[in-house]
């Protein structure tokens, strides 16, 4: 039993890296891709977000949709890695008394829906700011006033009450599946779609710097992925929250008054 059960664990880890690096691999791919366009090129591009000179169209916001939902499960997948396990531990425990078990895919299932939520909404705002030609085809925010607000705005969240709920959410695996537990395949995609709107009302508002720093800027998509990691599995990562915020609204102030 004790084999079976080690096995599971390897399983489990496998299967998510291996949805790690298919992300990371499709998300290299396509920035390599962008790297090799000139600007010439890139009117006739399908991914939106590749250019200013045409209106977008539905396919062009679906595959930028996609996009966004591939980076989610590349930034957002190694953080809820633990609460996977403890998903999976809890099952194993289950079985040893004969009670009803669950896959646990069915669990991160319901988790990379509720990124794919967030993913939407990514898509359709920076949809927004292209209609307001605001962002450049490097899928950078391009206007001071707007980049200096969405520092200004993630900075002040890091230090909101609602921050710290979720991140406490995010950071205590069984705790949470103690009084979220539900039974059936059902009550697990529920129990990931709650375990996600933790994780996206922790990490909204940093997921909304890459229209600072760069929506493909793949440097700082594994700097905000990391710094998501130590917020929830660091000792004391709300200390390094609060400082980050504070760096936020201190960067937000300075792009705003010119010193970019």
């Amino acid at each position: 039993m004790e084999a079976l059960f080690r096995r599971e664990r390897l399983i489990l880890v496998g299967c998510l890296a291996a949805m790690v690096l298919l992300s990371w691999a499709y998300l290299i791919d396509m920035a390599i891709d962008m790297s090799g366009m000139s600007m010439a090129d890139m009117p006739g591009m399908a991914m939106a977000g590749m250019t200013q000179l045409e209106p977008w169209t539905l396919r062009d916001v679906t595959l930028l949709f996609v996009m966004w939902a591939v980076m989610m499960v590349a930034m957002m997948v190694p953080s809820a890695a633990p609460m996977a396990l403890a998903f999976l531990k809890v099952n194993q425990g289950r079985r040893r008394t004969s009670r009803p078990v669950v896959g646990t895919w069915v669990f991160v299932l319901g988790y990379i829906a509720m990124w794919s939520a967030y993913s939407l909404v990514a898509a359709v705002a920076q949809w927004g700011l292209h209609e307001a030609a605001v962002i450049s085809p490097a899928m950078v925010v391009t206007s001071p006033y707007v980049g200096g607000a969405i520092l200004i705005v993630a900075g002040i969240f890091q230090w909101t009450p609602l921050k710290y709920t979720c991140l406490e959410g995010c950071r205590s695996p069984l705790s949470f599946l103690m009084s979220e537990w539900r039974e059936g395949a059902r009550g697990a995609f529920v129990m990931g779609l709650r375990h996600g709107s933790y994780c996206v009302g922790c990490c909204w508002a940093l997921m909304a710097l890459l229209f600072v720093s760069g929506v493909m800027n793949l440097v700082w998509v594994a700097i905000i992925s990391a710094f998501v990691m130590a917020e929830k599995l660091l000792p004391r990562g709300e200390i390094l929250a609060r400082v980050a915020g504070l760096l936020f609204m201190v960067l937000g102030v300075a792009r705003m008054v010119g010193f970019r």
